[in-house]
């Protein structure tokens, strides 16, 4: 009889998978044995593995240049990383290994921007896609980055006045792009995007802004929806709508030359994630090549902006199961060694599930539980699992501790979590390691963070920060 964790999941999955292995009963993740990890840094734990950031970005540059030589598409791609998926460095710098080009949202960006030509990461020809509402520091360090520079500086225009502020701080001229504000699906809660400007108003803003404006030169329209790019009815409808507006701009603007079909390529978040990029890459290609083509206009150079898609699956966190309660005929809650809504919030803000498989004690009989978080908020819980309704676990022994993790976890949950900062209910956000492989392809392992300290959040509650703990 098939009664172990991993009968469970060998019958329910195609197992192992690419990035998922087994040795001795236990989990590891693209070859790292994951209870070493555990051994030598405790848990709660959180990493990145950053050679998986240069996979991704690598796998995209391959799609598109493939796409563009199968179809003789005459324009370039360019791949933008997505910074405010991630701020830290350690993956700016990874990512900036690839030939690629930067996307900011916000006035600290340009900081993170010029730290990064400081140091020799990025130079003036690269490319800085400013997105976002531009208050006006925003302005200022946009204006500061393109007057010390930065030739390939784009200033995407989101709404009416920003040419304007623009135009008074950047000495000579620059280029710009406009924003589509994008039609949403049916179901969401409002019809436009709120970035951006809507598509009847592109042409008469570019008419009346910048047309005769011999300071500024439009080169990029720029395309995002919510929902990101999925092979669906709606996506290759709004696609086709952007496209009207570019070739409407384009036979009266001839500066006009690259289109920029934003970020949402989905990662994966279950075992049986499923997803072609590359005919969806292909078909993209494809469609604006056919579209400019019966228009009898130049096909654009292609921008894409990339954030959970270059760092997502780089990400991981690992707990320990300290106790369980039986609190009913039914329900077993694993209570972890941290909090989900403090060190994965998506999970609890947009119920976004990742990976989750347990590090060890794969041979043994395995349950059916709930996952508590440490916090006494009852929305402190993971209770299913992407591809079922339900989360299995081996049996819980006090005497046999349990550690699980959850992967693909590297976009967004420092930020939204408050890295640094104060957690709910004071739970401390964990250790964060960085693992990394030399020239032989051996694994490399580096402190990055440590746990938070009782003093650390008590100098920030204002506090004297001294503890006698």
């Amino acid at each position: 009889m098939n009664t172990k964790y991993f009968d469970l999941i060998n019958q329910t999955f195609d197992f192992p998978q690419e990035e998922f292995t087994l040795q001795d009963h236990k989990l590891r993740f693209h070859d790292i044995d994951l209870m070493k990890l555990v051994e030598t840094y405790g848990s709660p734990l959180k990493f990145t593995y950053l050679p998986q950031i240069s996979n991704n970005i690598i796998r995209a540059q391959k799609w598109f240049n493939d796409a563009i030589e199968k179809h003789e598409y005459k324009g370039k791609y360019s791949y933008c990383y997505c910074t405010k998926s991630s701020h830290f460095k350690h993956v700016l710098h990874e990512a900036l290994k690839n030939d690629i080009h930067i996307e900011t949202s916000s006035a600290f960006d340009i900081d993170i921007v010029e730290n990064l030509k400081r140091e020799g990461k990025i130079t003036d020809e690269t490319y800085v896609i400013s997105n976002g509402f531009k208050q006006a520091q925003y302005v200022t360090n946009i204006a500061r980055l393109i007057n010390n520079g930065q030739k390939n500086a784009i200033p995407i225009i989101d709404n009416y006045e920003e040419i304007e502020s623009l135009s008074n701080e950047i000495n000579g001229k620059f280029n710009v792009g406009i924003r589509i504000a994008s039609e949403e699906e049916p179901k969401f809660e409002f019809y436009t995007s709120r970035l951006g400007i809507g598509y009847k108003n592109i042409v008469p803003f570019y008419k009346n802004q910048i047309q005769k404006n011999k300071k500024v030169k439009l080169k990029m329209l720029h395309f995002f929806i919510n929902t990101g790019i999925r092979d669906n009815a709606y996506y290759w409808n709004e696609l086709q709508k952007c496209l009207k507006v570019y070739i409407s701009l384009k036979k009266i603007c001839p500066t006009l030359d690259s289109l920029n079909i934003g970020g949402g390529f989905p990662i994966k978040n279950s075992l049986v994630f499923d997803f072609d990029y590359e005919y969806l890459v292909d078909e993209i290609v494809n469609q604006i090549k056919i579209t400019c083509d019966n228009e009898g206009v130049n096909v654009p150079n292609i921008f894409t902006e990339f954030g959970s898609f270059t760092v997502g699956e780089s990400g991981g966190a690992i707990y320990e199961v300290l106790y369980q309660k039986q609190q009913n005929d039914r329900e077993k809650w694993n209570m972890i060694n941290s909090s989900f809504i403090t060190t994965l919030p998506d999970t609890w803000a947009i119920n976004k599930r990742f990976v989750m498989l347990p590090i060890n004690r794969w041979n043994d009989s395995y349950e059916r539980v709930l996952l508590g978080g440490l916090t006494c908020d009852s929305d402190d819980y993971y209770n299913s699992e992407q591809h079922m309704n339900a989360i299995y676990l081996p049996k819980y022994n006090k005497e046999r501790p349990l550690f699980i993790g959850f992967f693909n976890t590297g976009a967004y949950q420092e930020t939204i979590g408050g890295f640094g900062g104060l957690q709910h209910c004071l739970i401390p956000s964990p250790k964060h390691i960085l693992i990394n492989r030399d020239a032989d392809g051996n694994i490399l392992t580096e402190l990055f963070s440590e746990q938070q300290k009782s003093e650390d959040l008590l100098k920030i509650l204002g506090y004297s920060g001294e503890s006698k703990s």
